[in-house]
């Protein structure tokens, strides 16, 4: 699914983080994403996955090889290099809405891993900045995929980053009528 008319400009691109990964399938899935979206995708150690795992690379599809990367060894690593950044942490924990935060490029989203979630560490900063965000959800549920969260948090950066309107200017089902 693409619509290819509506441009990302690459040189306001934000930064998309794991926190250590734990299902090759999901950060395959979000490489393509940071790929088909101009993001820098940004992994932190330690994975539950090796970075040649074949789950990994099918759910990546072909991208793999025009991606870079970035690799850091652990969260006191990230911290540093996060120094100086908009960093905003996405948690079922968070309290802002996701959609209320005026997005910027160079701004880094941050996800947990999908068997735990942020690291306390991680979660007292975010809630300390103000900046543990969530995607609104009904109430039993705790929580949704990894690559969902990550989705739709990155297209919301980017639609105002890119100054993307809800209208198109397209005719077909669902546009305005005049």
């Amino acid at each position: 699914m693409s619509d290819q008319t509506v441009k990302i400009d690459t040189s306001r691109h934000i930064s998309l983080v794991l926190i250590e990964p734990d299902i090759p399938q999901n950060t395959g899935n979000i490489a393509r994403l940071c790929y088909a979206t101009g993001c820098e995708l940004v992994l932190v150690r330690p994975f539950g996955f090796r970075l040649t795992d074949a789950a990994l690379q099918r759910a990546g599809m072909d991208y793999w090889k025009n991606l870079e990367p970035v690799i850091i060894d652990d969260t006191d690593e990230f911290l540093a290099w996060a120094k100086g950044r908009r960093v905003f942490y996405l948690s079922a924990h968070g309290s802002v809405n996701y959609a209320a935060i005026e997005y910027q490029p160079g701004d880094v989203l941050v996800f947990g891993s999908e068997s735990s979630g942020l690291p306390p560490a991680l979660l007292a900063a975010g809630k300390a900045a103000n900046s543990l965000i969530t995607l609104p959800m009904i109430e039993p549920a705790r929580c949704i995929n990894v690559s969902s969260s990550a989705a739709a948090a990155v297209y919301e950066a980017l639609r105002q980053i890119n100054h993307w309107s809800s209208s198109t200017g397209k005719e077909g089902p669902g546009a305005p009528s005049a």
